[in-house]
């Protein structure tokens, strides 16, 4: 199965490029050896570092917003904690495990991007929801239950909402 700890987004036809810049910049944030790899998604890079994902992520905040001309073809950089096979109830055991992550008074969100896949958005949601014993808040979660389907495989990852990148945001 495929091993990754960030999703990062590019313009579609841009993935070589996109590949190479992410090195650079995993590279010169600390990672001697990062693992990029182009998916069969359009604009979907995904990426082993040895670094924690989420500490990347601010690294990469820090970058965009001090050198932005350094990050031209990266669109948005994700943490994922874990990587297992896209099945509810797989989705479901790991969710269960990072639940606790989530403050008892604090409200959460089940996010779910899909991409080349035929799985219910529902099916999967009910099945994270159902583990994790907090107050939902679809507008404004002070946590964000996130899965990303690849295909056969899923990414998760519980976060707060501004512990996803988009590099475009600060830019408009």
């Amino acid at each position: 199965m495929e091993r990754f700890n960030l999703i990062v987004t590019t313009f579609r036809g841009q993935e070589n490029v996109a590949a190479m810049e992410l090195e650079d910049l995993l590279k010169s944030i600390g990672d001697e050896n990062p693992e990029i790899s182009i998916t069969k998604i359009a604009g979907l890079l995904t990426a082993r570092t040895s670094l924690d994902p989420f500490k990347v992520v601010e690294d990469v905040r820090k970058i965009s917003t001090e050198e932005p001309w350094r990050i031209s073809s990266l669109l948005r950089f994700i943490p994922i904690e874990y990587v297992v096979e896209a099945k509810p109830e797989k989705i479901a055991e790991v969710v269960e495990k990072l639940s606790s992550k989530i403050p008892e008074e604090a409200k959460f969100r089940v996010t779910v991007e899909k991409r080349h896949t035929s799985l219910s958005s529902r099916e999967l949601i009910e099945a994270a929801a159902s583990k994790v014993d907090r107050k939902v808040d679809l507008e404004n979660p002070d946590w964000i239950v996130l899965i990303e389907v690849l295909g056969g495989v899923a990414g998760v990852s519980v976060l707060k909402p501004d512990q996803i990148l988009s590099t475009r945001k600060g830019r408009e």
